[in-house]
């Protein structure tokens, strides 16, 4: 089986490496020191893609990254979906997102519960507090560095809730916490 991480390279810096060597280390039970085989090459933005499986790292690759721009979700309901490690494979989210019609992107309802994006993990502003999925798909490693910090809560979040906060956020490793203001839902 392999595995990838998406690791943030920009201005000669590699970002929050910490939190994809324990990522890793929870997926395939090996310490691997990833400043050993990752490096931020240049100024630009890249997206440095590590390949990885249970005997240690494959391959290292950099590609320029552009922010895709979200603004519309439509929501998918799948009870079966598992992504729980970061799988190289990713067909059967590939497939969800196949459904998508016209929106930008999708966001992955699973036993009655928001759990992910097709690419973010995801959190809701409540008025009060910023909640995310105490379920995600994947415990990603800017979800895990905000709820470290305590500036995310973990919680069961309905497609009511979602419908009702007042502005949402993906987050991944690319683009951090990306709050949107400005969004619409399709079922």
């Amino acid at each position: 089986m392999e595995y990838f991480e998406t690791i943030k390279c920009e201005d000669y810096e590699v970002s929050n490496l910490l939190f994809h060597e324990k990522r890793v280390a929870k997926t395939i039970g090996l310490n691997l020191n990833l400043q050993d085989y990752i490096y931020a090459p240049s100024k630009e933005l890249l997206r440095c893609k590590l390949i990885f499986d249970e005997n240690g790292v494959i391959k290292v690759d950099y590609y320029p990254y552009q922010k895709r721009e979200i603004k519309s979700f439509k929501l998918i309901f799948d009870d079966k979906i598992e992504y729980s490690k970061k799988f190289l494979n990713r067909e059967k989210i590939e497939e969800l997102y196949r459904k998508k019609e016209e929106a930008d992107e999708i966001i992955i309802i699973k036993n009655s519960f928001v759990s992910d994006t097709s690419i973010a993990n995801i959190a809701i502003f409540d008025g009060t507090n910023w909640l995310t999925p105490k379920t995600p798909l994947l415990e990603g490693t800017t979800r895990a560095r905000l709820l470290e910090k305590g500036e995310l809560i973990e919680k069961d979040i309905t497609v009511k809730m979602l419908k009702e906060a007042e502005k949402i956020a993906l987050m991944n490793a690319m683009i951090d916490f990306d709050i949107l203001e400005d969004y619409s839902f399709f079922l």
